[in-house]
């Protein structure tokens, strides 16, 4: 592994790594799509359980992700790296020729260490950058243009809706008191705000934490983006195919169960009856209970500490 690949390896440690490879049952000549590809930690050990037919199908909005990708497929053909948000697999599926006969899907929700860690980002209450917070910089609009438009309903509604922030209208008051002095423009100044706003929060937790995850999902359209692509999970998996996605909070978790869920339970009838109108057959067998981070990769990733990993299996249609 060269210099660069070897950096990108270590940047981010993958959540799950062993649990997510067996939930996903890897095939040696088997088609998977990796929807997050992130720094590539899923992406390589997956590629080492795979033989020379099998392929990787990765996908990133983050330019920088992207980046790393390709360099990995300098190195392994095997993979194929795209510039896309994960609601875009079904039509890179079909135009790899692999719709319906993918054998694995992995979705590894969320914000990724190295997004986090760079302040320049703005993803980080604690680091000082400008508000930016855009998965693909090149694209979308900005936290603080949106902080600066933003009526004080909507970011009510957005801080309590994605943040399930208890104090959303207190906290929104005081950032349109705040901006009509001066806009709002770094990371550090908004948790200023958001901290003298906030009257009472977890020991354990910034009083920024909620509100911050909110205008990222906001931002990011990361809900309605999860929801286009868990819709597309059935086609594009073949019989036998898996669905693994680990979510990282309550709002991510709570779709990704409830779409499982719809598609395990269908009517009881025979094979060779058609369907009426209202029901259908199961498309997904759920497999196993949620798995959670074990004690040691706990000490060693405290940010896996909320991940949670739900499997399902593609059933005959």
């Amino acid at each position: 592994m060269n210099a660069e690949l070897e950096q990108d390896a270590h940047e981010h440690l993958p959540v799950m790594p062993e649990e997510v490879c067996e939930a996903l049952k890897i095939i040696p000549d088997g088609v998977y799509i990796d929807g997050t590809f992130g720094r590539g930690g899923h992406a390589r050990r997956i590629l080492d359980r795979l033989g020379p037919q099998g392929r990787l199908l990765a996908l990133d909005r983050d330019p920088e992700a992207v980046a790393a990708g390709r360099r990995l497929q300098e190195q392994d053909p095997r993979l194929q790296m795209h510039h896309a948000t994960f609601d875009q697999m079904e039509r890179i599926a079909r135009r790899a020729g692999v719709l319906g006969a993918v054998a694995g899907i992995l979705l590894d929700l969320g914000i990724s260490s190295p997004q986090l860690d760079q302040g320049e980002r703005g993803f980080s209450f604690s680091r000082e950058g400008p508000l930016d917070m855009r998965m693909d910089p090149g694209s979308g609009e900005p936290a603080a243009a949106w902080l600066r438009r933003a009526s004080r309903e909507e970011m009510a509604r957005v801080f309590h809706d994605y943040g399930e922030e208890r104090y959303a209208r207190r906290i929104a008051r005081a950032i349109e008191r705040e901006r009509r002095v001066a806009p709002i423009e770094t990371t550090t100044r908004l948790a200023e705000v958001i901290a003298a706003a906030h009257p009472r929060w977890p020991r354990d937790q910034h009083p920024a934490t909620r509100c911050f995850q909110a205008i990222r999902i906001h931002i990011n359209r990361e809900l309605e983006l999860l929801e286009a692509a868990l819709a597309q999970a059935c086609d594009l998996l073949g019989a036998g195919g898996r669905l693994a996605v680990i979510s990282f909070h309550s709002l991510e978790d709570r779709l990704v169960k409830r779409f499982m869920r719809e598609q395990a339970v269908g009517a009881s009838l025979p094979p060779d009856l058609p369907v009426p109108a209202g029901h259908y057959r199961p498309r997904l067998r759920i497999i196993g209970r949620p798995l959670r981070p074990g004690e040691q990769e706990l000490a060693r990733n405290r940010r896996a500490r909320s991940a949670i990993l739900r499997v399902a299996e593609r059933v005959a249609a």
